[in-house]
């Protein structure tokens, strides 16, 4: 994962592994209690349906994984769309979304130029 970060976009290995993956592991983890509770402590909330999200090309990772993670725990589904030159962490996290056993259709990628959004 840290290497795509890096290839994707063009950060240092180190920082990518270090620090980036070391937070989007933290993201997830978190969130993934949300989902864990949401029958007692969150009895209040419920899904919405579908999310866009826009993720820019930055931290493409990380923003990501702040986008999609609530969203999924929360029971939505997720259509997301990386920024132009920053797709390929994107499509990882949906190749490992689906080898965890996440059901097609629940985290979508869209990629494409800036005119599709």
């Amino acid at each position: 994962v840290a290497v795509v970060e890096a290839l994707d976009n063009g950060k240092s290995i180190r920082e990518t592994r270090d620090a980036d993956t070391a937070v989007v592991i933290r993201h997830l983890y978190h969130h993934a209690g949300w989902a864990d509770l949401m029958g007692d402590e969150m009895a209040g909330w419920s899904s919405v349906g579908v999310i866009g999200a826009i993720v820019p090309w930055n931290f493409p990772l990380m923003l990501l994984v702040w986008k999609v993670a609530p969203a999924l725990a929360m029971g939505n589904t997720v259509v997301l769309k990386p920024a132009t030159y920053t797709r390929l962490s994107a499509l990882l996290f949906a190749e490992i979304c689906a080898e965890a056993g996440l059901p097609a259709g629940v985290f979508n990628v869209i990629t494409g130029g800036g005119a599709m959004g």
